[in-house]
C-alpha cells in the first residue's frame, strides 16, 4: 500500500495482438470513427474519476534503455499512464474496470501499482 494511496496505472497494449491487428485492418474511415467513439468514452471515464484523477497522464512514446553499457533503443508494450489516488489498491484497480483502452481500443491491459512514499 502507499503511504497516502496514490496508485500508477500502466497501460499495455502490443502491436501484435490480434485486436491490433484487426484494428489496423480497418478502413480508415472506420478507425477513425471508432478512434472518435473511444475518445469521447475516454474523456467520459476521466469526467467520471476525475476527483480520483492526481494527474491524467498521456501516452508513453518511443523508449531507450539505460545500462552501464550505454543507451539503446528498444521496445515493450507500454503505451500510456496516468496516477490516481484512492482509499485502497482494490478500489484504484476499480477504477480501470471496462475503460475504453480495452473496450474500445485495442490495448490489453491496465496495470496498477501502489506508489511507495518514504
Amino acid at each position: 500500500m502507499s503511504a497516502d494511496n496514490t496508485f500508477l496505472a500502466v497501460f499495455f497494449g502490443s502491436k501484435t495482438n490480434t485486436r491490433m491487428i484487426a484494428w489496423n485492418a480497418l478502413p480508415e474511415a472506420d478507425r477513425n470513427k471508432k478512434t472518435q467513439e473511444g475518445m469521447a468514452a475516454w474523456q467520459a471515464w476521466a469526467e467520471k474519476h476525475q476527483a480520483a484523477i492526481v494527474a491524467m497522464g498521456g501516452p508513453l512514446g518511443k523508449t531507450k534503455k539505460i545500462t552501464q553499457k550505454g543507451i539503446e533503443d528498444t521496445s515493450n508494450e507500454l503505451t500510456a499512464y496516468t496516477v490516481v489516488r484512492a482509499p485502497s489498491h482494490e478500489a484504484a484497480a476499480k477504477i480501470f474496470e471496462k475503460h475504453p483502452h480495452f473496450t474500445i481500443f485495442p490495448g490489453e491491459s491496465v496495470n496498477s501499482l501502489a506508489i511507495m512514499t518514504p
